[in-house]
């Protein structure tokens, strides 16, 4: 009996001495980093007993090329907190100033029980004179401020990308770094740029209240936020806002469901637009293909690839301008579905006879198997195009990333015939991306001359001032020669200025246009019909060039339409907006 009731207490002595160690643990060594999850507990028992209402998350956001926000934007709200339901909180007053009826506001308040900005799901803006009025008011608990919002109509969405919580990855990310704030960025130039966008401090409006929600300290509302003037970081984009507007609002009057459109600079190589659809969806991002960046995505290019392969054959010296092509013939000996007659090497390229490329292909693999891979590289049409350098103590980094795009996925393809053939026409086992093709169209206008693409000039300060720039930056390895480089610039400008050029529809433009398109079949079809990748991408003006631009339409039946006029469209508006600017300028 004796033994047993030593048994007894023995066990309640070591389940004591198991609670108190917990006890310890909780209170006295782990407090501030508990369990794997590393929670700090002083932190979360705060947040129990406070009521808060952020104004802005801290982070860091981006800018267009004239330095205003692309993404958010600041409105004056007004913000009410639940415990003016015991004042006098001057709701006849307030909804005179606000001119909506009182009953409206009141029953806002009686059923809240978290500080809200007044009009909840369509916040009521406030004018100047609206603020001073209600700050005039002095009502504890009612407060006009400023607060951060989405914008509207977010501009290069994708590109930006998204950020949001996710505490596994942030732990993984940054294992050192406080963890009170997890959103961290997921997608595009927020995941890029993550480490300069974490948030220092929140600001926001705090009340505490106790255990049953009444006030613990009086009605005081507090503020709290960063004070430092330096932080949050920006980032100042590449992108021309009024360009980025109209590209947008095109993407949609064309209504492409899958696509987009990139627009660099031939001179720096600056993304000055990029939009990409479908829409993003705020509420469920990753619930479908709305926040993919399809310009940084490889996809099958069709005849777009010609150009690496005419490149290559100029270089290689394979080209003989008297040689004559039989276009009528397919690539397997079939009649090709469109007839164009014996063309030259010229010609075949401004109507883009297959066959004359698939030959090419195959003379040039095998010569060299790799031999398009070269080309292609040269161009900057495969491979990284991003920039890329050290940028403080980060040795490789990269301002976007992107797909590298390819040419043959395995050895055996270099030595099919039939593999090659379909090769040398853009499609098999070729992927470029879009902002590959538009860098590769930007090479050629500059002579030959390699670029890294880039989408940010610098990185500010919170007041301004800058904290890191990035420089043009050449990409490795060899290019192309000038003399290749300007043979492909007349092919280029040909499509367009021959009578049966895919690209005649551009003669008219107030820009010369130089380009090529690009018709990919894909492996996927709907109600039966073969889905197909539309292309077109170019260079403009001709003789001074300025923008290269590509413009894809994904997944859509060979008889739709619509991606030259697209294209075409793009082009005035540039011209248009130039103009404008121009006009601008000289009053």
């Amino acid at each position: 009996m004796k033994k047993r009731i030593l048994v007894i207490v023995m066990a309640i002595l070591f389940m004591f001495a198991v609670l108190l160690g917990r006890l310890m643990q909780i209170q006295l060594f782990q407090t501030e980093h508990f369990s794997k999850h590393r929670v700090n507990l002083i932190r979360e028992s705060v947040k129990q007993r406070t009521l808060e209402l952020v104004l802005d998350d801290g982070r860091g956001q981006f800018l267009d090329s004239e330095g205003s926000p692309l993404s958010f934007e600041k409105k004056t709200v007004l913000v009410l907190f639940p415990f003016i339901k015991t004042l006098d909180w001057k709701s006849g007053e307030l909804a005179r100033i606000l001119n909506i009826p009182q009953a409206e506001l009141q029953k806002q308040v009686e059923y809240a029980e978290e500080p809200f900005v007044a009009g909840l799901e369509q916040p009521y803006i406030l004018t100047g004179k609206q603020t001073e009025k209600i700050e005039h008011l002095d009502v504890p608990g009612v407060f006009a401020v400023e607060k951060k919002f989405p914008a509207e109509k977010p501009l290069a969405a994708q590109l930006i990308g998204i950020y949001g919580e996710n505490e596994e990855m942030f732990q993984e990310r940054y294992p050192k770094k406080d963890r009170s704030n997890v959103k961290l960025g997921l997608t595009g130039l927020q995941k890029q740029f993550d480490e300069f966008l974490l948030p220092e401090r929140e600001s926001k409006l705090v009340y505490h209240v106790d255990g049953i929600g009444h006030p613990l300290f009086g009605i005081q509302v507090k503020y709290t936020g960063d004070g430092n003037p330096f932080y949050p970081l920006q980032v100042k984009t590449t992108i021309r806002r009024p360009y980025q507007e109209k590209i947008e609002d095109l993407l949609d009057l064309h209504h492409i469901k899958k696509g987009g459109a990139i627009l660099l600079d031939v001179q720096t190589n600056e993304v000055l637009a990029a939009a990409s659809r479908p829409h993003i969806d705020r509420k469920t991002p990753f619930s479908d293909e709305g926040s993919v960046n399809w310009m940084f995505k490889q996809l099958i290019p069709g005849s777009v690839f010609k150009t690496v392969v005419a490149a290559a054959a100029i270089e290689e010296g394979l080209v003989n301008k008297e040689e004559l092509y039989n276009c009528n013939a397919g690539l397997r000996g079939e009649a090709a579905s469109r007839q164009l007659g014996n063309l030259n090497f010229e010609d075949s390229f401004a109507q883009s006879c297959n066959i004359t490329f698939a030959e090419l292909a195959w003379k040039l693999v095998k010569e060299d198997p790799e031999k398009l891979e070269e080309y292609a590289e040269k161009m900057g049409a495969i491979g990284s195009v991003s920039w890329e350098d050290q940028l403080f103590q980060m040795e490789h980094f990269r301002q976007f990333d992107h797909d590298n795009g390819r040419v043959f996925a395995n050895e055996e393809s270099r030595r099919d015939r039939n593999y090659v053939f379909q090769t040398g026409i853009g499609q098999q086992e070729v992927r470029l991306t879009p902002v590959s093709v538009a860098n590769m169209m930007a090479t050629i206008a500059r002579g030959g001359q390699k670029m890294a693409v880039k989408t940010a000039s610098e990185i500010q300060y919170g007041n301004g001032t800058v904290m890191a720039t990035f420089a043009e930056k050449k990409l490795k390895g060899r290019e192309l020669s000038p003399y290749t480089a300007m043979q492909l610039q007349q092919l280029l400008r040909k499509v367009v200025t021959a009578k049966s050029g895919t690209g005649n529809v551009f003669q008219t433009l107030a820009y010369e246009v130089a380009g090529k398109s690009g018709t990919a079949e894909t492996a996927r079809e709907k109600d039966g019909e073969q889905l197909h990748h539309k292309w077109f991408a170019g260079y403009f003006p001709f003789n001074n060039p300025k923008y290269a631009l590509v413009v894809v339409n994904l997944d859509v039946p060979s008889d739709e339409g619509g991606i030259n006029m697209l294209f075409g469209d793009i082009v005035s508006m540039v011209y248009e907006e130039n103009k404008a600017h121009s006009n601008l300028s000289t009053q």
